[in-house]
C-alpha cells in the first residue's frame, strides 16, 4: 500500500481565476499570488500554496494532491499503482512547475475523481501574512485540511483507497436524504497523520462542481466568526450555519466557493492517536447547528 502522508493541496479549475483571488484574499484570508498560465496560488502557511487555481473552461474542483515522504516512496507508489492496474500519467514539465514539487503523477479513482501524488515541496520561504490578519491555519504534518468526494462506484472506490492508497476508516455515517430515501454511505477516512479525516467518500453521483466540499481550519473560534462576517460582507453564499460535528469536533460553517463546491471553515479539529481509536458509526452529523437549508442543495453532509 502507498504511504500517503497528507492532503498537500487541491486544484480548482476556473474560467475567471480572479474570482478565486477575491474570495481567497477577501474571505478566506489567504495570500494570493500569480500562478503559471494565468492561474492563482492561495497560500495558507509556509508552503507556496495550498489551493492552485488553473484557468479552464469550467468552474469546478479539478484534483486532490496527496504527498508522500520522498522519492523512494514516490517510486514505490508508482509501482503499487501499476501492480493494481491503475493507469498512471507522469506530470509534464509544465505540471511539475505549476505544482512546485520535485515530481508528480496523476490518475483517476474508480469513481472518476482525479488524484495527484507528489513529493519534495519546493519552498519559497515567504512568511504567511494574511491580508485579513488570520494568524494561522492548522496545516503542517496534518496537511491542508480535508476533501469530500462523491463516489458513485462506492465499493470499488473504497476498496481502491483501502487496498492501494492505504487509507483507513475513521468513522461511518449512513445518510438518508429523506425518511423513505435509500441509504447513502459516507466514509470518513484518514491517511498517515493525526487529522480525523483527510478524505471522505460519499455514495452519490459526481456533482458538476467535481467535489462535495473542502475544509480549512483556523486556530480560534474568533477567526471562524470573522470569516463568517467576511463571507456575508463580500456577498458569498452561506451554505450551512455554524455548528459542531460529532466525529472530528470541528465547529464550522460552510460557504460557496467560486468553483461551485463548498468550503467548510472551522476550528477545533481532533488530532487522533490511531493506535487507540476504534471505528464507530455516527447517527447524527452535528452536535448542534449546521442548518443546511440556508443553501446547500446538493445534499452535502459532513
Amino acid at each position: 500500500m502507498i504511504d500517503i502522508r497528507a492532503l498537500a493541496y487541491v486544484v480548482a479549475e476556473a474560467a475567471d481565476p480572479t474570482a478565486w483571488r477575491r474570495f481567497g484574499e477577501g474571505v478566506v484570508g489567504a495570500m494570493a499570488s500569480d500562478a503559471p498560465q494565468g492561474g492563482v496560488y492561495l497560500k495558507l502557511d509556509d508552503r507556496p500554496y495550498r489551493y492552485l487555481i488553473v484557468r479552464g473552461d469550467q468552474d469546478r474542483y479539478f484534483a486532490s494532491g496527496w504527498e508522500v515522504k520522498d522519492q523512494d516512496a514516490f517510486d514505490a507508489a508508482r509501482e503499487t499503482l501499476g501492480s493494481a492496474g491503475v493507469p498512471v500519467t507522469m506530470a509534464t514539465d509544465q505540471e511539475r512547475a505549476s505544482r512546485r514539487f520535485q515530481n508528480m503523477m496523476w490518475f483517476h479513482d474508480p469513481s472518476g475523481n482525479r488524484h495527484e501524488i507528489v513529493w519534495g515541496a519546493i519552498s519559497d520561504f515567504v512568511r504567511f501574512d494574511s491580508p485579513q490578519k488570520v494568524p494561522a491555519f492548522v496545516t503542517g504534518d496534518l496537511g491542508m485540511g480535508h476533501t469530500v468526494l462523491a463516489a458513485p462506484n462506492f465499493d470499488e472506490t473504497w476498496a481502491f483507497f483501502r487496498d492501494v492508497m492505504g487509507f483507513r476508516i475513521s468513522d461511518i455515517y449512513n445518510h438518508r436524504a429523506a425518511a423513505d430515501a435509500p441509504i447513502q454511505r459516507l466514509y470518513f477516512t484518514h491517511c498517515n497523520n493525526g487529522r480525523q479525516h483527510s478524505l471522505a467518500l460519499f455514495e452519490s453521483p459526481r456533482p458538476p462542481s467535481g467535489c462535495v466540499h473542502v475544509m480549512a481550519e483556523v486556530t480560534s473560534m474568533t477567526e471562524v466568526g470573522r470569516a463568517l462576517d467576511r463571507c456575508k460582507a463580500h456577498g458569498f453564499k452561506v451554505m450551512a450555519s455554524l455548528g459542531q460535528h460529532v466525529n472530528d469536533d470541528v465547529t464550522s460553517f460552510y460557504m460557496a466557493t467560486p468553483g461551485g463546491f463548498a468550503l467548510e471553515y472551522g476550528y477545533g479539529g481532533l488530532v487522533v492517536d490511531w493506535s487507540r481509536h476504534s471505528v464507530f458509526e455516527a447517527t447524527s452529523i452535528s452536535h448542534w447547528g449546521h442548518d443546511w437549508s440556508l443553501g446547500l442543495a446538493t445534499g452535502d453532509t459532513n
